[in-house]
């Protein structure tokens, strides 16, 4: 009896990874397919980081020149017909507390 518990323990171990090693194929074979993909995704997505940041700098560049006191008084004088305002045309209001 112990003689045919022991085959019957070789015969499946035997069987158990001979099936086994082409499952295990298998699955290494979805994993680095899994991998691959992964690793093209990471590349777009650096991709893209890289060019929205350098659009980033663009746009931050562009508000320093549009913000600039210059070029904001040269539209003030030539386009809205305004003028530095005169010391005497100046009225100051204190908000203080009312008495």
């Amino acid at each position: 009896m112990k003689n045919r518990t022991r085959n019957f323990l070789r015969i499946f171990g035997i069987f158990f990874v001979a099936v086994s090693i082409p499952g295990l194929l298998i699955l290494n074979g979805v994993q680095s397919a899994r991998y691959r993909e992964l690793q093209k995704s990471i590349i777009e997505l650096e991709k893209k980081q890289e060019f929205l940041i350098e659009e980033n700098k663009k746009m931050i560049t562009d508000i320093g020149v549009l913000s600039g006191s210059d070029r904001i008084e040269s539209i003030a004088e030539n386009e809205l017909g305004m003028r530095k305002a005169e010391s005497d045309e100046i009225v100051r209001v204190n908000l203080g507390a009312g008495k």
